[in-house]
């Protein structure tokens, strides 16, 4: 048995090499064939010097993250919905401030910021453990996918274990009394994996945004099978994900 186990890894590498070493081989015989056919064309020049190899899009359908396609989906349609005067953006992906600005007045502030230059967006710097707004003065706002990376240093951030909980005290105290706060993180059985990201169950967020009301939780689960973006999701089919996505509409009741 142990000389089984030693041997698999090997053959599964050498199974790798080979699949690899076809795939390169078909890229040669495609570029060959495309080389004649192209022979007498004077629209392009196909010379091997400018070979661009893309080796792994051969596939049945289109891949595609999950959790980032889902979540920035949700987060849109809602803002569809509410159509707010204007929308703050913290740190989310750079795509979902771009879109959203088409039709919402977008204001995307980032750690890090992004030189993104469009109209109906502002773009500036700010950091989450310090939000430069005041207290109860943003009506819609997201921080979406970004929580459980504060505080684990891989941004360039400080390394700080309450980093994440720091970050939601900032975002509860600038959103206004009957604001909109969209969330999403990753959810499933609670885990740390440093320096990438944290993995939260559906009680850790519920209790960190305790004060506030849940308009909608919807979940992005591990397997596709179980569904794309699922409305409503229950509790306990969110606890039991590995890396799934939890998107949380929180609202702020009226003072």
């Amino acid at each position: 048995m142990r000389k089984l186990i030693r041997k698999i890894p090997l053959a599964t590498a050498t199974w790798m090499l080979l699949k690899r070493m076809n795939i390169i081989l078909q890229y040669c015989l495609d570029y060959r064939k495309f080389r004649k056919l192209s022979a007498g064309s004077s629209r392009f020049t196909v010379s091997w010097r400018d070979r661009y190899p893309c080796l792994d899009d051969r596939t049945a359908a289109s891949q595609f993250d999950r959790h980032y396609v889902y979540h920035t989906a949700w987060a849109a349609r809602i803002l569809a919905q509410t159509r707010p005067e204007f929308h703050v953006d913290i740190s989310s992906y750079t795509y979902f401030s771009a879109m959203v600005s088409a039709f919402i007045p977008v204001r995307y502030y980032d750690y890090r910021p992004a030189d993104l230059r469009l109209d109906n967006l502002i773009v500036a710097r700010a950091d989450l453990l310090d939000l430069p707004f005041g207290s109860g003065s943003i009506k819609s706002l997201s921080c979406m996918h970004v929580l459980e990376h504060i505080g684990l240093g891989r941004y360039g951030d400080s390394l700080d274990p309450d980093g994440d909980l720091k970050a939601i005290a900032q975002l509860k105290r600038v959103l206004a009394a009957d604001g909109s706060l969209l969330v999403a993180v990753p959810i499933g059985r609670p885990k740390l994996m440093f320096n990438g990201h944290r993995i939260y169950s559906y009680d850790q967020i519920m209790e960190y945004f305790s004060d506030l009301e849940l308009a909608d939780f919807s979940l992005i689960p591990d397997s596709p099978q179980a569904g794309g973006l699922i409305p409503h999701a229950a509790r306990e089919t969110a606890n039991n994900q590995t890396y799934g996505c939890g998107c949380f509409w929180f609202r702020k009741g009226l003072v």
